[in-house]
C-alpha cells in the first residue's frame, strides 16, 4: 500500500477533527480518536483511493456517512451522485 504523504495526512487530520469537534461537541482527543480509528481514515491513508481530493468537508461527509450507516462508501462523494 502506498501511504499518503505524512504532512498531507496531518493537515487533513487536523481539519477534519476540527469539523467533528465543532459539529458534535467532542473533545479534541475524542474527535481525533473517532476519526483515526475509522474506515474513512484508513482509506485516506491509502494513497490509491485519492480521498484528499474531496477536501476536509468531503472527508468529514464520508466519515459522517460511515458513522451513520456503518459504511463510508455510502457518502455521496464516493457514490458520485
Amino acid at each position: 500500500m502506498k501511504r499518503l504523504n505524512p504532512e498531507l495526512l496531518d493537515y487533513y487530520d487536523k481539519e477534519v477533527v476540527n469539523i467533528i469537534m465543532n459539529k458534535y461537541n467532542f473533545s479534541p482527543l475524542e474527535a481525533l480518536r473517532q476519526f483515526v480509528t475509522s474506515q474513512t481514515h484508513e482509506m485516506l491513508e491509502n494513497a490509491k483511493y485519492e480521498l484528499w481530493e474531496f477536501g476536509p468537508e468531503g472527508l468529514f461527509d464520508i466519515w459522517e456517512a460511515e458513522k451513520i450507516t456503518g459504511n463510508p462508501r455510502n457518502s455521496i462523494y464516493i457514490r458520485g451522485e
